[in-house]
């Protein structure tokens, strides 16, 4: 992984947000083929993708790799219905490293607005935001937490493809980021069509929706106007903070693997590739 190093003075970083209110269509989706156990199947069933059993729920393993970075609070936005999520991290589990609290999105209409509903929690302190269904490994969180401002990540698309468990087609559909001289985002682009991948380049960096923010995200995040699919979505906020409120967001250019989990047929690699993980909460 290439990571520049942190910059020698900084503010310190102690929360992350985590999104985890989504529906889990894609999970949910019945799949013949995907080797699933039962208790697998239940809970892609329910679409609780956090909490598909791979030893123990995937989230553990996300909240453990957060803690290794140094992050002692973390917030779960979590739907309504997710009662399953409330109970593990309450009363299901020992919390040693971290401090676990909730945040409600009533509705499920964008990752914008499930940042919004962590307002509370997150303060006026800068903070790192993440997708539930993925696994960020610790040095990357621990060098994006050692920023100063806002900065993500910006993953190579060949070592996400070569080292992680998304194949290229899914990747292809990812958002790429367009990147200036100094290192800082210019534009990302959501769900880019093929010319615009031709156009971008086909080294240009990826965003996996994993985010060092600042307070001034909130006033975006209320501001964005929705999607073509309706919803307020964070990376669209970004655009709008760059934009209208100059926002500076530095990309860290990242050779790393991220784990996704967004559908069946995931589960048994990224089961396979954290067997040999400790988790300590």
């Amino acid at each position: 992984m290439h990571l520049p190093p942190p910059p020698a003075t900084r503010s310190p970083l102690s929360r992350a947000v985590i999104l985890a209110a989504g529906l889990g269509t894609r999970m949910r989706a019945h799949d013949d083929g995907a080797a699933l156990t039962p208790e697998q199947a239940a809970a892609a069933d329910q679409g609780t993708k956090g909490m598909i059993p791979i030893g123990r729920p995937f989230l553990d393993y996300l909240l453990s790799a957060i803690a290794d970075a140094g992050i002692a609070e973390v917030c779960l936005v979590v739907s309504p219905a997710h009662d399953a999520i409330r109970a593990h991290y309450t009363r299901g589990v020992s919390l040693r490293r971290l401090r676990v609290s909730f945040a409600e999105q009533a509705r499920p209409i964008g990752t914008a607005d499930a940042v919004l509903a962590a307002r509370a929690f997150v303060g006026d302190d800068p903070f790192l935001v993440m997708n539930a269904d993925n696994h960020y490994p610790a040095e990357v969180l621990r060098a994006l937490a050692a920023c100063d401002g806002a900065a993500l990540p910006a993953f190579e698309r060949e070592t996400l493809v070569r080292d992680g468990n998304i194949p290229p087609e899914r990747i292809a559909r990812y958002a790429l980021l367009d990147v200036d001289d100094g290192g800082h985002l210019r534009r990302i682009v959501e769900k880019p069509d093929p010319a615009t991948v031709a156009a971008m380049g086909e080294h240009a960096a990826v965003s996996m929706n994993c985010w060092r923010l600042t307070s001034e995200i909130m006033e975006a995040c209320r501001c964005v106007p929705p999607s073509a699919r309706g919803e307020v979505e964070l990376p669209n906020a970004v655009q709008w903070a760059i934009d209208q409120l100059g926002m500076r967001v530095r990309a860290l250019p990242t050779r790393a693997a991220v784990l996704d989990l967004s559908q069946r047929s995931d589960v048994p690699a990224v089961a396979a590739r954290l067997a040999a993980t400790t988790v300590t909460l």
